[in-house]
């Protein structure tokens, strides 16, 4: 394959990715907590990487490219574990203690508590979450994005 195609499959392929998530969240109605939007924000960039690669034949954009990828991916397998509950994730979006509060306190933690909470599965295909899909499917994208580069 040649070195515009390989960008284009991963641009491309980034794009995909930020459409399903639109899909999702507009026509499934499944809103997207800070880490899902936190995992878009690579695709982005990696679709404007793309972009000018295309135009400007520049070695280190397709290595800017990969980096993207593996950005969205390294989210994804964080938000992963937050969903598994391997760790705890930020605290704006996701359970917090509520013992020792007042009722005032605890009534303000919930009014103030996010409408997506990042520690839960609002869908899964075959095991598997929205955020470990991007993970997976963003590192088959920086392979791509490496083997565009090799054809510098």
């Amino acid at each position: 394959m040649t070195r515009k195609l390989l960008i284009l499959l991963a641009a491309g392929g980034s794009a995909a990715l930020l459409l399903g998530a639109l899909g999702f969240q507009y026509l499934g109605e499944l809103p997207p907590c800070k880490l899902c939007y936190w995992q878009r924000y690579p695709h982005v960039a990696a679709v404007l990487i793309g972009i000018v690669a295309l135009i400007l034949p520049l070695a280190i954009l397709p290595l800017l490219g990969a980096a993207a990828a593996l950005t969205t991916a390294g989210i994804g397998g964080y938000h992963t574990g937050v969903e598994r509950g391997w760790w705890e994730g930020p605290t704006t979006c996701t359970s917090g203690p509520i013992g020792g509060l007042s009722t005032d306190d605890l009534l303000d933690q919930i009014m103030s508590a996010p409408l997506v909470r990042c520690d839960e599965v609002p869908w899964e295909m075959f095991g598997l979450s929205m955020a470990s899909w991007n993970m997976l499917a963003s590192l088959a994208l920086a392979v791509v994005w490496i083997a565009a580069a090799r054809r510098a």
